[in-house]
C-alpha cells in the first residue's frame, strides 16, 4: 500500500509539500521551513524480533540503548541500507515515510512527537513531504511511544 492511500483509506487529512531533493530531516525542515521537532525522522532498526522502524524528531538522535531496552533485545543495531531496501521497497532510501504498517514493522515513536500538533516527513521521495496532524499519524501507526532519542 501506498502512503496516501493508507492516509485517503484512514480519512487522514494530509498536506505534500514539493521542494528541491533533500537527504537528510534536518535538511527537509529546512526546506518546508519549520522547526525540526516536528519532522518525524525513521531510522530502521533490526531486533532478534526482525525489523521496527523507530520514529525521532529531526533535532534529537536515535539512542540505541533506549531502543535496546523497549524492544527487549540488547542486540540491536541499525539496519544496513541494504536491509533497508529491501524492507522498504517502493522507496527511494533515506525518504521512507514513519509508518512501519506500510512495510509491514512494528512502529516505535519518541515520546517528544507526542507532545507536536503537527508531523512532517518525507512521503518515500526525496522531493515530496507530507504534514499531518499528529493525532492522525498515532491513529493509523498505533505507535509503542516511550523515550527513545537523545538530544
Amino acid at each position: 500500500m501506498k502512503l496516501d492511500e493508507l492516509l485517503r483509506e484512514n480519512n487522514v487529512e494530509f498536506e505534500t509539500m514539493v521542494h528541491p531533493p533533500v537527504y537528510t530531516s534536518q535538511a527537509l525542515a529546512a526546506a518546508d521551513h519549520v522547526s525540526g521537532h516536528c519532522v518525524a525522522k525513521p531510522v530502521i532498526v533490526h531486533s532478534n524480533r526482525g525489523f521496527a522502524m523507530c520514529v525521532v524528531p529531526a533535532s534529537a538522535r536515535l539512542d540505541m540503548s533506549r531502543v535496546a531496552r523497549v524492544l527487549g533485545d540488547d542486540g540491536s543495531r541499525l539496519a544496513t541500507e541494504e536491509e533497508m531496501a529491501n524492507a522498504c521497497p517502493d522507496c527511494e532510501l533515506g525518504a521512507e515515510p514513519p509508518i512501519g504498517r506500510l512495510f509491514g514493522l512494528t512502529t516505535l515513536m519518541d515520546d517528544s512527537l507526542h507532545e507536536e500538533e503537527y508531523l512532517i516527513f518525507q512521503a518515500g521521495e526525496h522531493t515530496s513531504s507530507v504534514k499531518i496532524r499528529r493525532e492522525d499519524y498515532e491513529r493509523i501507526t498505533s505507535p509503542v511511544i516511550d523515550s527513545i532519542a537523545s538530544r
